[in-house]
């Protein structure tokens, strides 16, 4: 049994603004830092192994953060990269709408499809699971590549969205046979002290 922890990376100033990020390589803002501290503080408490990460430069500083607390090694791997956006990177909905309209959804505006993205971010998940069984792997993506590969690993017919938080973890466990198993969905209880003292 191989099991992941799947991390969405820290805050960025794109996603406070809600502007699409795709392929763009946005750095972590402040809070997505601190964010990052945090989890890492929690990952050292934890059994992990060794962290992978998107080559995105937000993910890279979410994985950044959680090596130096936790004393794991970083590897890059560009399969884990965010889908890429097309003509709406760096925009805001209000933004797609006034450009292409109300169903701007519906156009072809260069974006990377679902299938394409869950099929690199899952060869990258097997790829692991075959060459390190039984160990425990950091994941370090991002939200909608996550939410592709989680409906094809739990067989979620039809896809459903999965909301993952910035700085979350969701831990899923694959057998021998590629059978997969979801023991943990979208957990942040890591920044709950942070969240509590920015609301004071």
């Amino acid at each position: 049994m191989t099991t992941f922890g799947l991390i969405r990376h820290g805050s960025t100033i794109w996603n406070k603004e809600g502007r699409a990020q795709g392929s763009s390589d946005i750095p972590l803002n402040e809070n997505g830092w601190q964010q990052a501290r945090l989890l890492g503080e929690r990952i050292a408490g934890e059994q992990w192994d060794r962290i992978y990460a998107s080559d995105l430069k937000r993910a890279q500083q979410t994985a950044q953060a959680i090596a130096e607390a936790s004393g794991l090694t970083i590897t890059l791997d560009a399969r884990l990269r965010e889908l890429d956006g097309g003509l709406i990177e760096g925009t805001t909905q209000a933004e797609r709408i006034e450009r292409w309209g109300e169903d701007w959804k519906e156009q072809d505006l260069g974006l990377e499809t679902p299938e394409s993205g869950a099929k690199r971010g899952l060869a990258c998940l097997q790829e692991l699971a075959e060459c390190y069984p039984d160990e425990h792997i950091l994941i370090v993506s991002h939200g909608v590549l996550l939410n592709h590969v989680l409906n094809v690993i739990l067989q979620q017919e039809p896809p459903k969205w999965h909301s993952l938080d910035n700085m979350s973890i969701t831990v899923v466990e694959c057998d021998a046979d590629q059978e997969w198993d979801c023991a943990l969905y979208n957990c942040t209880s890591h920044l709950l002290p942070y969240e509590a003292n920015k609301a004071e």
